[in-house]
């Protein structure tokens, strides 16, 4: 996972999803940055936010990512570029 913050400018990190749990009514799915920091960043995802995010997931050009085999076996993606 690649992620950019308007607040950081330019800088990019890399990191991976390592959990997800129930907390009260939300989900918190922690992320382990690794470059060019190590942080834990925290989400907080309410019922509204799941149901936002599986709509979103419903588009066909997601589906056919979601869907396509290429994608299952791929262990060094490409780079999405500037995001």
């Amino acid at each position: 996972m690649y992620f950019r913050s308007t607040g950081l400018g330019k800088t990019q990190l890399a990191g991976k999803m390592v959990e997800m749990k129930r907390q009260g009514d939300f989900l918190v799915m922690h992320v382990d940055t690794t470059e060019p920091v190590k942080w834990r960043i925290r989400a907080a995802m309410s019922f509204g936010d799941l149901a936002t995010a599986m709509k979103a997931c419903m588009k066909i050009a997601i589906l056919k990512f979601l869907l396509s085999p290429k994608q299952w076996f791929n262990k060094q993606p490409k780079h999405p570029g500037d995001f």
